[in-house]
């Protein structure tokens, strides 16, 4: 029975990454060795691609519908190179939240101009005497932002994001500088070209000492009023410690000053999206881009961000072995920013207060009194857990296995890394956070930690509204522990509270209804569809 093979594995926490062989299985069967049929597509190929090998079909696929996910892909593309590009539909199945077909059109009027305007171009050629040029801005057919490598890896998949953003609003090409493991992570986004900014890239060895005070810097030429004769190229610090005149850049009447501008190198660690929602020059791109507001990450993310094979090989063995049987997934991302040795007690308490009080887990008879009335096909559901430390997974696998549920349910809790402490620096860690966002994302519900940009990427890709475990103070458990956020978009962590036009402070978490205040950062900004009463 399918319980009895549940219930085999219910009670283990797995502490590592799991190195099995692949089996493909949909959310209801097997599919088997021989290969199976998943809507039109013939899933055999499926092994040598997702262990990151380069020995599987190279044809290129012309699919339907979900496979293209409704349009933001262009039609044909290789599974060789990328297998996750393609693939993903299989496992997460199709989005309720459908991309405009504005943003499609524009989707394709991009990869148009990255194709022509791209590294190794042309055009490309003929604007690199310009970036070594410290004159003004002369005629130039291509436009570009760079954007430099910066945090962590969350900070770094929302700040992409958001530059692209800012690149289609400003019909400019988006080249990412690859820092250390950029290629080691995400696939290339755009068709027949590459979005990774080229070794030989005249300043890339001084990205390091670029900083509020280079010459070069934006902010410091209006603090110094040197706006009047811009020059070929100005540096762009939006980091968490920028100062008042940088944060002008999202001012309209600065964006003007900066149009015909060829070259823009823009450093940060902030979602900057809401202040984008805040400017007149871009409101009507956007609301033509994004009907459904809080859904600009969740198609941006699925369109730039695909798992390279070796990436996707863990995420596709790791959800075969411990997911994909599941009756329900719940997503739980634990991250806890106070000092000292974890797990701590209160932070358990709140897990379970939150998800037991919002029912995503069970009740437990801690009697045990409710043996006797488990239901012939109990429910399956998988806990997937994700933190640096091992030991809140091990205290909830502890909670239900010591103690029957009252439903019946069977509650298997996984977590596939803990890496003791944040290793920014390292590919293989970076590969298996990266793994995990995307492993959380397929959950069916999402539980998050406040703060963290790692449950904002899980959340968006997945197209889920998490619940978020407030920040605890004091080493106290919070009252209530948990809400429901107010949409599914990432948190601008450091607004700006300035109005462009009247040149004084404001609330800016005020001024449309469609940009509010954060639920788990009360000066932070984030894009939702309506607005709401906050509790």
């Amino acid at each position: 029975m399918r319980v009895n093979r549940a219930l085999a594995t219910a009670l283990v926490v797995f502490p590592a990454i799991a190195t099995l062989s692949f089996v493909f299985r949909d959310e209801r069967g097997y599919g088997g060795r021989g290969g199976g049929f998943v809507g039109n597509v013939h899933v055999g190929v499926l092994e040598n691609l997702t262990s990151g090998s380069n020995e599987g079909s190279d044809r290129h696929f012309d699919a339907q519908g979900s496979d293209l996910l409704d349009g933001l892909f262009a039609r044909e593309f290789d599974t060789k190179k990328c297998a996750s590009r393609f693939h993903s539909s299989m496992i997460r199945g199709a989005s309720p939240y459908k991309p405009s077909s504005y943003l499609i059109s524009r989707l394709r009027d991009y990869e148009k101009l990255h194709k022509r305007c791209g590294p190794r171009t042309t055009a490309y050629d003929q604007a690199m005497p310009q970036m070594k040029s410290s004159s003004s801005p002369g005629s130039s057919e291509c436009k570009y932002v760079v954007w430099i490598s910066y945090s962590g890896l969350g900070n770094r998949i929302l700040t992409v994001a958001a530059t692209f953003l800012y690149a289609l609003l400003t019909d400019r090409v988006l080249l990412v500088d690859p820092g250390n493991d950029f290629p080691d992570l995400f696939c290339e986004p755009f068709p027949e070209t590459s979005w990774l900014l080229p070794e030989d890239f005249p300043i890339r060895k001084q990205f390091d000492r670029l900083n509020q005070k280079s010459a070069a810097s934006y902010g410091n030429m209006v603090k110094n009023k040197q706006t009047g004769r811009l020059q070929s190229h100005v540096y762009i610090h939006l980091a968490h410690d920028y100062g008042d005149h940088d944060k002008l850049f999202l001012c309209d009447e600065d964006q003007k000053r900066l149009e015909n501008v060829p070259w823009l190198i823009m450093r940060t660690d902030n979602y900057f999206v809401p202040s984008l929602f805040l400017m007149q020059s871009f409101e009507s791109e956007l609301n033509k881009l994004f009907p459904q507001k809080e859904t600009i990450f969740h198609h941006l993310g699925r369109y730039l961000f695909h798992p390279t094979n070796p990436v996707w090989g863990l995420i596709r063995r790791y959800y075969d072995a411990y997911l994909a049987k599941a009756d329900q997934r719940i997503g739980i991302q634990v991250r806890t920013f106070d000092t000292g040795n974890g797990p701590f007690p209160y932070v358990m308490d709140q897990i379970l207060s939150c998800t037991q009080r919002e029912n995503l887990l069970p009740k437990v008879d801690s009697r045990g009194s409710s043996v006797a009335d488990q239901p012939e096909d109990p429910k399956l559901r998988a806990v997937l857990m994700t933190s640096l430390l091992l030991g809140y997974s091990e205290k909830l696998r502890d909670v239900y296995w010591q103690n029957p549920t009252f439903n019946g349910d069977v509650i298997a809790v996984y977590q596939p890394s803990h890496e003791e402490f944040q290793q920014t620096e390292k590919k293989l860690h970076n590969q298996k956070a990266w793994a995990e966002m995307y492993l959380l994302s397929l959950c069916d519900v999402l539980v998050t930690s406040a703060w963290s940009t790692f449950g904002y990427v899980a959340q968006g890709l997945g197209g889920k509204t998490p619940w978020i475990l407030y920040k605890p103070e004091n080493r106290t458990m919070p009252d209530p522990p948990c809400r429901r956020a107010l949409s599914m978009e990432p948190c601008f962590h450091a607004p700006p509270y300035y109005d462009c036009k009247a040149k004084k402070g404001i609330d800016t978490g005020a001024v449309v209804p469609h940009v509010r205040h954060c639920e788990d950062i009360s000066w932070g900004l984030k894009v939702v569809d309506r607005q709401e009463e906050e509790s």
